[in-house]
């Protein structure tokens, strides 16, 4: 009986800590999904198959390939190989701090360049057409443009300085 309660006990544990973990990951812009399977992947010793993913998570397996490809674009797990062994299996890097700050600077950095050029685009095109815009429309976006600057100028400080 003893034995029971500490597997029931152990098991309540690593479920809590895949919830509390995961919550932490979501704040990096991953879905829940993702942020699970990342953790449980963190948490294995072994490789897993996208079959033991969606044991694991209780969700289908096209959830897990979405999931895995994500984690794979960000560089938060990789592909392994183990001989014998013909289904791709993943593991979760383990130098977490570092490769989610990377992938969260870099996607900040790509959505500000993203954002920046629509940006610049709306100017353009009130200049181009000679559109009569009121002089504050004017000045809040040169203002947006601005932030965009400022923010882009503080993420390439974090990535040149490679504190992570």
């Amino acid at each position: 009986m003893q034995t029971r309660h500490n597997e029931e006990t152990l098991d309540h544990l690593h479920h809590s800590m895949i919830s509390e973990f995961s919550k932490t990951l979501e704040m990096f812009s991953l879905n829940t999904t993702e942020s699970q399977l990342f953790v449980i992947l963190y948490l294995s010793d072994e490789p897993m198959t996208l079959d033991d993913m969606k044991n694991a998570l209780g969700k289908s397996k096209t959830a897990m390939s979405n999931s895995i490809r994500t984690l794979l674009d960000y560089n938060l797990v990789e592909r392994v190989w183990i001989r014998g062994v013909r289904k791709d299996l993943y593991k979760a890097e383990k130098d977490l701090y570092g490769k989610f700050m990377k992938a969260y600077v870099n996607r900040w950095l790509d959505a500000i360049d993203r954002q920046k050029s629509n940006l610049k685009q709306i100017e353009e095109h009130i200049q181009e057409d000679e559109i009569q815009s009121d002089r504050q429309t004017s000045v809040k976006l040169k203002e947006a443009i601005r932030f965009h600057d400022a923010l882009e100028d503080v993420f390439n400080d974090i990535n040149e300085k490679d504190i992570y």
